[in-house]
């Protein structure tokens, strides 16, 4: 029997997804670590942590997840307790991305509006507390989905492979995890997001029109403003990021919003159902979220750039030396 044509999609979607997102975050990482892109110390911790945090996403989620039944579909990851526990950590790394998101974004939202609390808030030490305190709640929130699942079957007493409990959907206890989870991830998030990009630009438009008007009566040759050149960068990459964050996860956020109102499920087995489709499309797209920040500071940093022609020109170099 032909399998559907979005499982089909996913098939070659997922393994061309790992195949460039892993080794994207892995350099990225790699280059920001460096220091030598020009960014301050607070944004590039935050832009490390998420790098490595999608990172986590592409191996538990893409690789462990989605490409478990094609490729691994007899090994030992398909053990009950293994599924779960990777499901329990593919939420975790899930949240720790978008909440890394909004953290960077609530961090230059501080940096660039409010100057009084910038010196206090804006710090390595802060950095370094919010990044951590993030993923260790996302980690206790995270806990309760290793229980939300039970065998699919038993063969020769091996738990094998798992899906949702019925009672999931039924029991307040759990009625209201699945609320507090999608409170938290995504609608949260995504509201945050939109209120500090709002107040962000509004605050930039504003001191653009000031420092415009102030320079308005000088006569120069070169009308070049390093402040205005600064705050455009920091505005490209603000938006930039948390933008394609919020057009990728429009889709799973709609899926959420219909599962929280209407008699729909997660995860229905009729790949012909309009609601199954959106459904798997949203979570190709999310894991998509996953890779995207990688080319947007490719295209909007110049000395990332840089940096990542040196790491690519260096092992041709090596190769090339050792085929003379």
């Amino acid at each position: 029997m032909e399998r559907p044509i979005i499982i089909q999609i996913e098939n070659i979607y997922y393994p061309i997804l790992a195949i460039v997102g892993l080794p994207a975050n892995l350099v990225t990482i790699v280059i920001l670590s460096r220091g030598k892109c020009g960014l301050s110390k607070c944004i590039t911790r935050f832009l490390v942590a998420m790098a490595a945090a999608d990172l986590m996403v592409l191996i538990f989620e893409v690789v462990l997840y989605e490409m478990k039944d094609s490729y691994f579909s007899h090994s030992f990851l398909n053990y009950t307790p293994i599924s779960s526990l990777n499901l329990a950590l593919l939420f975790v790394s899930i949240d720790c991305s978008v909440w890394l998101t909004v953290a960077f974004t609530f961090d230059r939202c501080v940096a660039i509006c409010y100057q009084t609390l910038r010196t206090k808030y804006c710090t390595e030490k802060t950095v370094a507390v919010v990044i951590t305190v993030v993923c260790s709640l996302s980690l206790l929130e995270n806990i309760p989905i290793y229980f939300v699942y039970e065998p699919r079957e038993i063969t020769d007493n091996v738990l094998w492979s798992c899906y949702v409990k019925s009672s999931f959907y039924i029991l307040p206890i759990w009625v209201a995890f699945l609320w507090l989870e999608t409170i938290l991830t995504p609608f949260a998030p995504f509201v945050l997001i939109m209120l500090l990009n709002a107040l962000t630009i509004r605050h930039i438009v504003l001191a653009n029109r000031v420092r415009t008007g102030l320079r308005g009566n000088i006569k120069v040759q070169n009308h070049s403003d390093p402040e205005m050149e600064n705050r455009r960068k920091s505005i490209i990459l603000l938006l930039a990021i948390s933008g394609s964050f919020i057009l990728l996860w429009m889709v799973i956020f709609i899926v959420f919003t219909c599962v929280q109102f209407t008699s729909t499920q997660f995860l229905e087995v009729d790949y012909s159902n309009s609601f199954t489709i959106a459904e798997l499309s949203g979570y190709m797209l999310r894991c998509l979220s996953s890779c995207t920040n990688k080319f947007i500071y490719a295209v909007s940093q110049s000395k990332f750039r840089e940096q990542l022609k040196n790491v690519i020109k260096r092992p041709l170099a090596l190769i090339a030396n050792l085929l003379k």
